[in-house]
């Protein structure tokens, strides 16, 4: 059964992140995991892209193992900066070689060690022309974009950001995979904005478990723009600095919100593993999945 088939469903389904480790032993450990993962039935697992295409090789290693060695769908990202509508191209060939059905088409950022690189002379400046490349390309696949609950930070302005976003789903995209976000007034606002939009696709969460108070600050600059409710920073504070009271702390609001997500009639849980399973198997088997 196809993804989209499985996201238009009346029951929520559950899927993970994860990203290409670094060497093939890391590569070996982290099939284990996902093998322990798949036997939750995700819908799909998906794998990292590194800005500006760095993870290009491991991404597509890394999916190809997983589509190899265990049942679970799996699906790509894909990021357009710095990368030629040849490469592109090319990318998707081998994709349509390795029987990928799904990709998450994403614009991406700027290689990091780059730091005056100049987008202008990209072929594709938007994730728009990246979602248009693949439905016009020879090998039917379908298309996940990103959606984001809190405002994308690089767009101010609320308004000419869900012009933006349209632009994405206008050109083909098939599902959207949101950011991840803590407070879920901003999702089901974000749901409500894209229902304003004509924009009736499945819209799957991303949740991401704290475990760390050193990790949450990662987050913080990382993910820019996120926000930290005040309720999941009292669970966190409270727990002083015991390390298994922060983890259990972080743990339990993640599946509070995943349960009221479940309660609004959310399409999906995508949950961010950071290639663990603890967490992730906690949250899933409280949830009942």
């Amino acid at each position: 059964m196809e993804i989209l088939s499985l996201l238009k469903a009346p029951r929520p389904t559950l899927s993970f992140e994860f990203f290409p480790p670094k060497d093939d032993a890391g590569a070996d450990d982290l099939l284990g995991i996902v093998d322990d993962l798949g036997k939750l039935d995700p819908a799909f697992v998906s794998v990292t892209y590194g800005a500006g295409g760095t993870t290009r090789g491991r991404t597509r290693s890394l999916v190809q193992r997983i589509m190899k060695e265990t049942s679970v769908p799996t699906v790509p990202h894909l990021t357009c900066i710095g990368h030629s509508e040849d490469e592109i191209s090319e990318i998707l060939h081998h994709y349509s070689k390795d029987h990928v059905s799904t990709i998450l088409a994403l614009r991406g950022d700027p290689p990091r060690n780059e730091p005056n690189y100049d987008r202008r002379k990209d072929d594709f400046k938007f994730a728009a022309d990246l979602v248009k490349f693949i439905k016009n390309h020879n090998h039917p696949i379908e298309i996940g974009v990103a959606g984001f609950p809190e405002g994308h930070p690089a767009t101010q302005n609320r308004l000419k950001e869900m012009e933006y976003f349209k632009a994405k789903v206008d050109e083909g995209a098939d599902y959207i995979c949101t950011q991840l976000f803590f407070d879920n007034h901003d999702f089901l606002d974000y749901r409500d904005r894209c229902a304003l939009e004509g924009i009736d696709l499945p819209i799957v969460a991303g949740i991401m478990p704290i475990t760390t108070i050193s990790g949450m600050k990662r987050m913080a600059e990382l993910a820019e723009g996120s926000r930290f409710p005040a309720t999941l920073l009292k669970a966190l504070y409270t727990a002083g600095n015991d390390a298994k009271a922060i983890r259990q702390a972080g743990i339990q609001y993640a599946i509070h919100q995943c349960q009221e997500l479940i309660d609004e009639g959310v399409s999906g849980l995508h949950l961010y593993t950071l290639n663990k399973s603890n967490a992730t198997l906690t949250i899933a088997n409280s949830l009942e999945f």
